[in-house]
């Protein structure tokens, strides 16, 4: 491994771009108009994401200082922190949301395709499925490769990436087609039936989605020069993307009311910009859209395959996914993130499930890891590690404030998603129950070390019989 960490800031930092900038961010007026918040409520929305998520960045760039010896990213801190059944649940929901991201972005994908060629339909027919199953089987191919080399790839499928979507915000402003009259009407969103807090709490789900992988640089961190190069390159990352995703928020609701923005179809953006330049316009979003996520999914096939070999070289996941070929990919890995991929695909095609579901699934997924993690933070200032890094009082009170933030943001996450969406993200949650107990006798260590292993495992389990029983009684639905 020693040899592989040649991963400097600038491919860490194109890398964790590349994982954000996707599907997400041509569907953010439409969203965050649907969601029921108006112009008031999506600054307030944008102003808690900002914080928030910046926070938690900065709690990994300062983890990445203090603990350097924690690689191969957040479940690490989860185990560290609360013991192995956590780390391994952590380890195991990331795992989940990066496979589900990756079906979130072929439903956009090919619903925009079809637009073009009608033979993809909406994009969830049997062509679709098929086109769709080379896909991830190629991008596997080339994953085989290389993982180092794959994301030295990567930083030319970025640029490409930004290109069009910058493209998109020079359009609306040389247009001047931003009105202010438009943007503070129903400024508030008076009368919408949502109070202020309702709306602000709507975009949670948004904010978290168009943000996930904002942690890549840390997750495959064991790849790079130090831990504390990708905690900065998360950070610079992250404050790329939420300068973009503003932008095109705030700008597209000076071009059409609220109410409009809700009617257009996904992506969003195509709508707004074919009303300020016309159907061209449309067609430019279109294609930015196929170029976007075609390098999330090169981008994230990555992740999914890290997200579980990393584990495994922990011994968080089982010794079977470290296997290697002669490249240094991980193999086993590969081939079960693509097959697995290829199941949840299938499923879902055949439950007509929309883009704003799967990415829903892959959003709540997600929280218990960030959560977790940002508690980690907290814990470590508690204990006086992550303080320590600091020899002025200005470095440990920052440090202070950012792992409070990161771990109020993180239970305002869970709260924002609601019992319903818990109770479904915990059906994916309990069958990694089985692979825990496996990988526990494998490693011939205790099923359950402490009192938290064995507690977190019965409430989980608990959960898992709970939605089962209340799905099949049509109480609550994955779909």
């Amino acid at each position: 491994m020693e040899n592989e960490k040649k991963l400097g800031t600038l491919r860490l930092t194109m890398f964790g771009i590349g994982l954000i900038l996707a599907s997400g961010a041509f569907a953010i007026p439409g969203d965050f108009a649907a969601s029921g918040a108006y112009p008031l409520a999506s600054l307030l929305g944008w102003a808690v994401a900002g914080i928030g998520m910046f926070s938690l960045c900065m709690c990994y760039l300062r983890l990445g200082i203090a603990r350097p010896d924690l690689t191969s990213g957040l479940y690490t801190y989860a185990r560290e922190g609360f013991g192995p059944f956590i780390g391994f649940s952590s380890a195991w929901g990331y795992w989940i949301s990066a496979l589900l991201a990756q079906i979130t972005f072929l439903n956009m994908l090919f619903g925009t395709l079809g637009q073009i060629f009608p033979v993809f339909g909406n994009g969830a027919n049997l062509v679709s499925v098929i086109v769709q199953s080379v896909i991830i089987w190629v991008l596997a191919i080339l994953i085989l490769k290389g993982v180092n080399q794959a994301v030295s790839i990567n930083a030319v499928v970025v640029a490409a990436k930004l290109m069009p979507v910058m493209a998109l915000l020079v359009a609306i402003v040389f247009a001047r087609a931003f009105d202010p009259e438009i943007f503070m009407q129903n400024f508030t969103g008076e009368g919408s039936g949502m109070s202020l807090f309702e709306q602000v709490k709507s975009t949670t789900f948004i904010t978290v989605w168009i943000f996930i992988g904002v942690e890549g640089a840390v997750v495959i961190s064991a790849r790079a020069k130090t831990t504390k190069i990708a905690g900065r390159a998360a950070a610079i990352s992250f404050l790329c993307m939420l300068a973009i995703y503003m932008m095109i928020s705030i700008l597209s609701m000076g071009v059409m009311p609220t109410e409009e923005l809700a009617q257009l179809a996904t992506p969003s953006v195509a709508g707004v910009l074919e009303a300020v330049v016309g159907p061209w316009g449309a067609t430019l979003v279109n294609v930015a859209v196929i170029v976007s996520i075609c390098g999330a999914l090169f981008t994230y096939t990555i992740l999914c395959v890290e997200s579980a070999a990393s584990p495994a070289m922990e011994g968080c996941f089982p010794k079977f996914f470290t296997k290697q070929n002669k490249h240094g990919a991980p193999i086993n890995s590969t081939i079960v993130s693509t097959a697995v991929i290829q199941i949840f695909m299938i499923i879902i095609v055949f439950n007509e499930a929309t883009y704003q579901v799967c990415y829903s699934l892959s959003t709540s997924m997600i929280m218990i890891p960030y959560f977790v993690s940002a508690l980690y933070a907290f814990k470590s200032c508690c204990k006086g590690e992550l303080t320590g890094i600091y020899d002025n009082a200005g470095g440990k009170i920052t440090t202070w404030i950012f792992a409070i933030i990161a771990s109020v943001y993180g239970f305002w996450m869970l709260y924002s998603t609601g019992g319903a969406a818990i109770l479904t993200c915990s059906v994916l949650y309990g069958p990694g129950i089985l692979l825990y107990l496996y990988n526990q006798k494998e490693r011939g260590e205790k099923l359950f070390p402490g009192k938290t292993d064995l507690i977190s495992a019965i409430v989980m389990a608990a959960a898992f019989v709970i939605s089962i029983v209340l799905m099949a009684n049509g109480t609550v639905s994955m779909f």
